[in-house]
């Protein structure tokens, strides 16, 4: 049995239905009020409980072989803080990992995370990280690099499909190895079913460094126009994004995070995506709900 936390959100739902593909039994830990029909239906099992109540972890735990986590507070609002999820919350499931037995941990953190950083959530991450290496159970964890379904269609793929300007943060000319959801979900099932990946991180990405300013002109050849483009000072807040969108651009701004991701691809079997076929999917994609809604 694999536990699955944070099944409800698109990463950890497309790791349990790869595992539900694959046969594995799966359980989904998920809060009342959240939609799951579909993994049910797929034939998971769900077990109701939260990160940041430690006394309804145990069931959800109680004899799983393996528990893969996605959970973060990232775009929740309210209770679920940096501290009470990222924080407390994944140290109360390792440990009620490690009271129920389970021998097996993957958990899925993000580049850059350590429990020195100024940033409170690659803090949150890397604290977790070395709560985990102590619990004694065999442990991966994945740090992906910045997931391209975010932030390519928030800064430039909706605005150059509704013909609105384009605002990049700084020059736009820092070069990263962004990196696609399904890509991270392969590697963490991949992850778990091998043995080479114990007490391993892995760092996720994509098969090729790219800046904004090469996206912006992907979209362009790919739409056959122009686009117009603006750029704002790190730090100024973005038209039509949260400010914590805008304070990631304004950090992706101040470096690249170029990754060879080659052999890592080849001993875990997984094809990258790449931003050139991501953004002609998202195009595609776009163009159908657009015929639909018409």
């Amino acid at each position: 049995m694999i536990l699955v936390v944070g099944a409800t959100g698109q990463l950890g739902g497309s790791i349990a239905r790869m595992l539900l593909d694959e046969g594995q039994r799966v359980r989904i830990l998920v809060r009342d009020g959240s939609s799951y029909d579909a993994l049910v239906a797929g034939g998971a099992e769900v077990v109701t409980g939260d990160l940041k109540d430690p006394g309804a972890l145990g069931a959800a735990c109680a004899g799983a072989d393996a528990i893969i986590t996605t959970a973060n507070s990232i775009g929740r609002g309210g209770e679920d803080t940096i501290e009470s999820v990222d924080r407390v919350g994944n140290r109360n499931l390792v440990e009620a990992s490690v009271a129920a037995g389970v021998p097996r941990f993957v958990f899925i953190s993000s580049l850059g995370a350590d429990a020195q950083s100024p940033s409170p959530f690659l803090r949150a991450k890397g604290e977790t990280e070395e709560h985990l290496r102590d619990s004694g159970m065999a442990w991966t964890v994945l740090q992906p690099n910045v997931f391209m379904d975010i932030l390519i269609p928030a800064l430039v793929g909706h605005p150059a499909l509704t013909n609105q300007p384009i605002t990049l943060v700084g020059e736009g000319r820092r070069r990263h190895s962004f990196v696609a959801r399904r890509d991270v979900a392969a590697y963490a099932v991949a992850a778990l079913g091998g043995r080479e990946a114990e007490g391993q991180t892995l760092l996720i990405a994509g098969p090729e460094p790219v800046s904004w300013r090469d996206i912006v002109a992907r979209f362009e050849h790919q739409l056959g126009r122009d686009l117009p483009v603006r750029s704002i000072t790190p730090g100024e807040p973005v038209p039509g994004l949260p400010e914590m969108a805008g304070q990631l651009l304004a950090a992706l701004d101040a470096y690249d995070s170029p990754i060879d991701i080659t052999e890592l691809a080849d001993t875990y079997g997984v094809t990258p995506t790449t931003v050139a076929d991501f953004i002609s999917e998202f195009i595609a994609a776009s163009a159908a709900t657009a015929r639909e809604g018409a």
